[in-house]
């Protein structure tokens, strides 16, 4: 299997209404203005299917599944960088996950006012009030979930426009990684030139920087 050098995920995760799907597609907008090869994949997709099995309320063992083969084929076509949005509720499926997009993971939570995002829901489903009932519900316990849970690396609060929220979203997990890779050097865990190619793909995907 052929991957790119440095090839990454990243996972958006957060409650329901808060922008997950228009985040991902803003930020590989953003990575294919700065030429870095990548792709998106929208989890919600790849695991709609029904019956869902018993006891996997989700779908998540066909999303895992899928997630594998999907990853595989885009780093195989040269990709970067994986952007996935999804949900992910237990700290304990991060390993799953990283396994699955068979490359380094982060996970991002992305974060909005609940009152925005109540807004949100509204607008999306006035003509389906069982619907609405049902994600302003969800939203609440999966906000209450991912707040026990703590599955993030990095919190991201939203923008109103969502290039900015995907910028911010890329500079805080790849500054984030300059910062772990200078712990690895001081502290003698990698050699001094694994920080410099680091410093290097951060330059690259921050040209203005």
């Amino acid at each position: 299997m052929s991957t790119a050098p440095g090839c990454r995920a990243l996972l958006l995760v957060g409650a329901v209404g808060v922008g997950k799907t228009t985040t991902a597609d803003a930020i590989g907008d953003e990575l294919e203005g700065r030429g870095v090869p990548g792709a998106v994949i929208d989890l919600d997709a790849i695991r709609r299917g029904w019956p869902a099995p018993p006891g996997d309320r989700f779908n998540s063992a066909i999303e895992l599944a899928n997630l594998r083969a999907v990853a595989q084929n885009f780093r195989e076509a040269g990709a970067e960088v994986l952007v996935a949005a999804g949900v992910m509720e237990k700290r304990a499926a991060r390993d799953r996950y990283e396994e699955a997009v068979g490359v380094p993971l982060t996970v991002v939570r992305l974060v909005a006012p609940r009152d925005l995002v109540r807004s949100r829901l509204h607008r999306r489903h006035e003509l389906e009030p069982e619907s609405l009932t049902w994600h302003l519900d969800r939203f609440d316990e999966l906000t209450a979930i991912l707040d026990a849970a703590a599955v993030e690396d990095v919190t991201v609060p939203v923008a109103e426009d969502p290039r900015a929220t995907a910028r911010a979203v890329l500079d805080a997990v790849w500054r984030g990684e300059l910062g772990r890779r200078i712990d690895d050097v001081v502290e003698d865990r990698v050699e001094l030139g694994t920080f410099k190619t680091t410093g290097s793909e951060f330059e690259r995907r921050h040209p203005s920087v």
